[in-house]
């Protein structure tokens, strides 16, 4: 973390100044705001953390309940989960608190007695085999918390309006605010009543029932698996060996899908209540939370639970559906959203695949960096179209991943004939859950993969996949892509070529060029009054191990000075070498070209552009659609 650049800190510096909007936030919602962003829930706090990072930008959140949520649904974190929140400066704090999946064990049938279950195989979690981070469960009304805590400290003070829920949502074009929305009160003094705000842009993360995708006129579709699942968080004794450890349980009597929560006591389990018939008119819904408990210890049988309390359940039927487009633009029609919807307002499904909040927040972080472009004047309107083209791809995979995930875990025993075969699929298929799959295309921000060959561990429209490097300034190994923060800031990462600092290079041309030339994108849309990496974050990697680097003879452009005292940024430098400390060497790892590199990433951490040392002017002509339209 890097503070004190502003001058000295003496308190928590997680708390950033206020900035413009945020320096007098009103209390009350005001009658003109540039974002809207309906429902608190993962999808809607991210934006709101995000736009946090806008504070030149009116953004107002809100929120039916009369307050925080108390108990969330959701509490599966994948590792690109925790990755996100390493981005929003809050990923140690929910790793301590958070249960950590180390193994998933699987349970079958005795062959020798039927009725009893006997464990089966035992994996290590997939997490650590692909990222630096863990596969975690917490509950979703902590990570709440923490998202509305990284709004309220940033420079735009967002916190959620609670109590006020949408009623409905009117369009005039070509007024500044076009989007008139009608709201109501649900708490407090002004219960029931309603009034008006005029918007420039929606956002609808109002869940499953939402009421702006009914607004703008998009379709839920899809259908349910005429199965149900009963759902609780329960503290038990028990008897059951593996309590603390993730569980796929299947039995003569059913199936189980137990996972052992923070705090050491508390667990959830799904649990088979079986196929729904065609005539039950949802009344599976209704069953009594004492049934659920005596199915889930038949299917335990031999062990057994003493439900000592029940923190939360419920009852559902798998349904998978995905709404027809994630925006309010007419498919064929060109102009610019203005109305989007994020998380189960466009796509719901099982819970056990444990992807709901995990993709909900993505679609969070995708579409937050690009409505503050836009609304900032760095980009054009067109930027905002990539969101649905981008995130509804993504949706679809997931709701074929869930029924295929549901399907294997809804089977009974004579449908098994593999017994390993589950824990297989669960291996097998990891990288899809962790969140490490999506892959956007090509687009204005998403460049072809001419020069993919020059950093193949870097593949264009993925995740920016970390590796550990060493800071030159002090030699601490460090991962890379934890400085990225989500503070809307475009990340170039120069990866030198062989030559040392102060050498004649690839890499002292290319950011001479940078720094000077007229065309640079660092000259042509870097705000005259900002800092020089107001908008770009341009670090560079070298080859040789940090006590190589003279560090004066570093580019300048890599040494800026910044802030109000314009102090120099001690780092933006770093070394590929080997050292006591860190024995790896990114330029290995990520396939990356030892004549040098340069790899865009956008503000939400996927790589955008990988582009040839080389050719200096490639960034401008990558850039110039992404500004300038």
């Amino acid at each position: 973390m890097q503070f004190h650049h502003h001058g000295y800190v003496s308190g928590d510096p997680r708390l950033q100044p206020a900035a413009a909007i945020g320096t007098d936030r009103p209390d009350q919602l005001p009658t003109e705001i540039d974002v809207l962003i309906v429902g608190s829930g993962p999808a809607g706090m991210l934006l709101a953390a995000q736009m946090s990072h806008f504070p030149s930008v009116s953004t107002r959140i809100i929120e039916r309940r009369d307050g925080r949520l108390p108990l969330g649904q959701a509490d599966g974190i994948q590792p690109r989960s925790v990755e996100t929140f390493q981005a929003f400066g809050f990923a140690e704090r929910i790793v301590a608190e958070a249960y950590n999946i180390a193994y998933m064990n699987f349970w079958g049938p005795d062959p020798e007695n039927p009725q009893n279950i006997v464990r089966t195989s035992r994996t290590p979690d997939y997490a650590y085999s692909i990222s630096e981070f863990p596969h975690l469960i917490v509950n979703q009304a902590r990570v709440l918390d923490y998202f509305a805590e990284a709004a309220a400290q940033g420079p735009g003070r967002i916190v959620p309006d609670y109590g006020l829920e949408f009623v409905s949502l009117t369009r005039h074009d070509g007024e500044e605010y076009p989007l008139e929305v009608r709201v109501r009160s649900t708490a407090g003094e002004r219960e029931g009543e309603e009034h008006t705000v005029r918007c420039k842009y929606v956002v609808g993360c109002d869940g499953a029932r939402s009421g702006v995708r009914e607004a703008i006129g998009r379709k839920h579709t899809g259908n349910s698996a005429a199965h149900a699942w009963g759902v609780m968080d329960v503290l038990v004794n028990t008897d059951f060996p593996d309590w603390r450890t993730k569980c796929a349980i299947n039995s003569a009597a059913g199936n189980i899908l137990h996972i052992p929560r923070e705090g050491g006591y508390l667990s959830r389990m799904y649990i088979d209540l079986g196929e729904v018939a065609a005539d039950d008119d949802h009344r599976v819904r209704q069953t009594p939370i004492e049934d659920v408990i005596s199915k889930a210890n038949a299917i335990l049988h031999p062990y057994s639970i003493d439900v000592k309390q029940v923190a939360w359940h419920s009852v559902y039927e798998v349904g998978h559906r995905v709404t027809d487009k994630f925006d309010d633009v007419p498919m064929g029609d060109d102009r610019s959203p203005r109305v989007f919807l994020a998380g189960d307002a466009c796509h719901t499904h099982s819970a056990k695949a444990g992807q709901g909040m995990n993709v909900s927040m993505q679609d969070g972080f995708n579409l937050g960096w690009k409505l503050g472009s836009v609304l900032t004047g760095r980009s054009p309107e067109t930027l905002l179209s990539t969101y649905s083209a981008e995130r509804q791809p993504v949706a679809q995979q997931l709701i074929d991943f869930d029924k295929e995930w549901s399907s294997l875990m809804a089977r009974k025993p004579e449908e098994i004939t593999d017994p390993q075969d589950l824990a297989t699929h669960y291996l097998a298929t990891a990288e899809f859950p962790s969140g490490f799959m999506t892959q956007y295309g090509p687009s204005a921000i998403v460049m072809d993969a001419a020069h993919q060959h020059l950093a193949e561990g870097f593949p264009l429209g993925k995740r920016f996949k970390s590796a550990r490097v060493s800071l030159v300034c002090d030699g601490n190994a460090i991962h890379l892509g934890h400085h990225a923060t989500a503070d809307g800031r475009w990340r170039i990462y120069a990866f030198a070529d062989a030559p040392a600092a102060g050498e004649s290079s690839q890499l002292s041309r290319w950011a001479e060029w940078v720094a000077t030339a007229p065309e640079s994108p660092l000259k042509t849309f870097t705000p005259a009054h900002g800092d020089v990496d107001a908008i770009f974050d341009i670090k560079v990697v070298y080859q040789q191990p940090p006590a190589a680097v003279d560090w004066n003879a570093v580019p300048e452009l890599f040494r800026p000075c910044t802030g109000p005292l314009g102090l120099t940024d001690w780092e933006k430098v770093f070394a590929a070498g080997k050292t006591d400390w860190n024995d790896a060497d990114i330029f290995a790892e990520r396939e990356l070209s030892r004549d040098g590199v340069v790899v865009v990433v956008r503000p939400d951490q996927y790589v955008s552009a990988v582009l040839p040392l080389s050719d200096p002017a490639a960034l401008a002509d990558f850039f110039a659609p992404v500004f300038e339209g």
